[in-house]
Parts: C-alpha cells; structure tokens; sequence
C-alpha cells in the first residue's frame, strides 16, 4: 500500500527558515517578543490553589502521595508501574488528562522524569506539587483545566530510587547516590546514537524506560536533574567534543529551551550558574547544547530523539544535588509557572490522522517530516501524529510503502 506524498505550506513566520546560529535565534525570539517570561506567565496561569507539603519525601511517601491523589481524583488521574529497580523498588507513574487511563486518538502524550540520577532530588519534589496543582486547580482553574483536558500528562518522580537511599542530605556531593544499586549511571546507559548496533544489557531501570517509551506515543519530555542552573538540549554525543553537535531540529530545540529558561525566574541570564566546578561555566542564555557542555554517551535524551518517537529536553534545576526543604521551596517557586508552561509547547505541532480512505480505520508508522530534514515522526497506533514545529514556511511530507 502506498500513501500519497502530501504537501501542506504555512506562511507565518517569526524565524528564518534556514536559521542555525544559538544566539541569533534566541535574538530574534526577543526582537520579536515571542517569549514569555516569569511574571507573563504568572499574570496568564492567574493564581491557583497549592496543597502539597513542599518537603523531601522517602520513597515510600512518594508513593503514598502519588496513590492520595489518585484516590481523591480518580477521574483524572490514572497510577500505574512502569516496572521495577534493580532491588526491586517501584519505578510508578502518575498520569493526568481527562481521559487518564489510555491513549486517546486526538491526544498527545507528555512526560516528566526525575531522578535518574538519585542523589539529585528536587525533581521528585517538583513533581509531586506540579502534579497536586493540576488536579486540586481542575475545574477550579480555566488555563490548567483546559491544559489537563488536551493533554495526557505522565509524571515519574523517581527513575532512580535505590540510588535516593544512598545520596546524602544537603550535599553538592556528585558521586554518593548517583548510580542505581548495580553501580550504574543510568543516564550513559541507553543504546547510543554513534554505535546504534552496539549490543549491551541495559539496567532494569533503563529498560523500563524504553518500553514505556516505545508502548506510549510520547511527543515531549524533559528530564530533571540537579547540580547547575540551565536547559541542556540535544545532542549530548558529538564526535568532536567542545562544539554544538546539532540535530536537524537545531532551531526547534533552542526555542524549546529558551522558552522554559525565559519562563524561570533567572534562568535565563547571562554569567555563572552556580559556585564551584563547571556549574560555573558562563552559559549562554542559560540553555546550553549537551555536547558543548560536556558530551554524555548513552544519555536519555539524545535516545529519545533518535530511537523513539519524541523530542525530550535536560533541565538542570539547581545547583545544590540534595536541596533541603526550605531550598525545596524556593526550586518549586522558580520553576513552577516553566514546568507548567513547558507542557503547553507539545501544543505547537502539526497533527492529524492519517486514515484509510475506504476503510477509514487508521494506520499506524507513517513517517511525518518536515522539509525533509531532522526527525521523521510515525503515526501511532490509531493513525494519528503530532510533530513539534515552530512558526514558519514548511513542507510536512507523509509517506509509507
């Protein structure tokens, strides 16, 4: 069977098609006043109810927060486990929407994931509040309602639990609970985009990852760490280290990231990050591409892009790896209206279905691109897609034999 090669033109832009330079892009997102910042948002979101102990939690009472709000929201919420940690930890989802409980055909897919490297904690805490501010404020709050309404929103506060009963309170410490309890960084151990037919076995963590990945049609993701302040976006593994190893979504993904840094309190400006090591690098306009800052072989976020189905971005919280509570608080008063608006961005696609025409039923891993170049998207399941764009003159070319 072959689909039909189709051509659909936009005509509004803010951004020159061919733009590649970081700065020049970010320089034109506030010529033009095309991003929002804190208090923009803030005035926009308008105030909403927060009920959340800010606090660190042990595993168990992550758990038992997660399964509270499930049990007083129910119809918006749906608690499921992914899979288990190497000593046999729950690695659990909480997933909010309207229709919380499997995909709907219409619908994307988001996802938050947090500590998966275990002593770097704020995540886990960030992530329970953001998912409390969702369902206590639904049906409460317009701009919130309408967010959970159009979207499936998956939230993992820990990727990493064995690692969390190692890490060490109130430390800036890198090394003391990083690892899972095999001792491996989880975060170099995803199949690699420069030796893709490299055989290994993952960690059980990393695997459930994977699987949740591929079983879900996930759009956009980001994954939270701790130990500098800045948006790191793909890809993490160049061949040459110290330069920007682009993707073809170079464009795509320097707004994404400014657009949540520009959405944090400072974030976004200039000058050092934190005190000491290369958390005190200069970073530009506090997003950074990963290979420049420092490559990573094996990351997260460079698998997404390339072996999945979705466009995920590294967010460095804070500096300090294992906050306190008082620290906690101020994290989550930084970030809250960025977490909230970053999940709105998986809006700014093109999307539809694509169906049989005598049949009408829909089919499945047609390959969506744009202009050719970057990533080619596949139609889920129920024949319908969703590709991440930014304003601008395009061709979307759809094809499968």
């Amino acid at each position: 069977m072959l689909i039909q090669t189709v051509y659909i033109f936009l005509i509004t832009a803010y951004l020159g098609g061919c733009e590649v330079d970081t700065n020049k892009i970010i320089s034109e997102l506030e010529n033009d006043n095309a991003v929002e910042n804190y208090t923009a948002i803030m005035q926009r979101i308008a105030p909403f109810i927060e009920t959340m102990q800010i606090k660190v939690h042990t595993n168990e009472e992550i758990l038992n927060e997660l399964n509270n709000l499930h049990q007083k929201y129910p119809h918006i919420t749906y608690l499921y486990e992914i899979g288990k940690s190497v000593q046999g930890r729950s690695l659990t989802v909480l997933t909010i929407g309207k229709f919380p409980m499997k995909h709907t055909p219409g619908i994307p897919e988001f996802k938050y994931v947090a500590n998966i490297h275990g002593n770097e904690i704020s995540g886990r805490e960030l992530l329970l509040c953001l998912a409390d501010v969702l369902v206590v404020n639904y049906g409460k709050n317009e701009m919130l309602t309408r967010l959970v309404n159009r979207t499936r929103i998956h939230l993992l506060p820990t990727m990493n639990p064995d690692g969390f009963t190692e890490a060490i309170p109130g430390t800036y410490g890198w090394l003391q609970g990083r690892t899972n309890a095999a001792d491996i960084d989880l975060n170099r151990d995803f199949p690699q985009r420069l030796n893709p037919t490299m055989i290994r076995n993952v960690q059980p963590e990393t695997r459930a990852i994977i699987q949740w990945t591929k079983a879900i049609p996930f759009v956009l993701s980001a994954n939270l760490h701790d130990g500098s302040m800045v948006v790191n976006f793909p890809y993490d593994d160049g061949k040459i280290e110290d330069i920007e190893a682009k993707t073809g979504d170079h464009e795509l993904f320097v707004v994404l990231s400014y657009l949540y840094a520009r959405a944090h309190k400072y974030m976004w400006k200039k000058g050092p990050r934190c005190i000491n090591q290369h958390d005190d690098d200069d970073l530009n306009e506090g997003i950074t591409n990963g290979n420049k800052w420092y490559r990573v072989s094996g990351g997260m976020q460079d698998w997404n892009y390339v072996f999945a189905n979705c466009f995920e971005l590294t967010i460095e919280m804070s500096c300090v790896k294992y906050s306190t509570d008082d620290q906690l608080k101020q994290i989550w008063n930084e970030h809250k209206f960025a977490l909230i608006s970053f999940i709105e961005k998986i809006h700014n696609t093109i999307s539809g279905f694509v169906l049989d025409e005598i049949t009408g039923i829909g089919i499945p891993d047609v390959q969506i691109s744009i202009n050719n170049v970057g990533k080619t998207v596949l139609s889920s399941t129920d024949g319908d897609y969703w590709r991440l764009i930014i304003p601008g003159e395009m061709k979307i070319v759809g094809g499968k034999n």
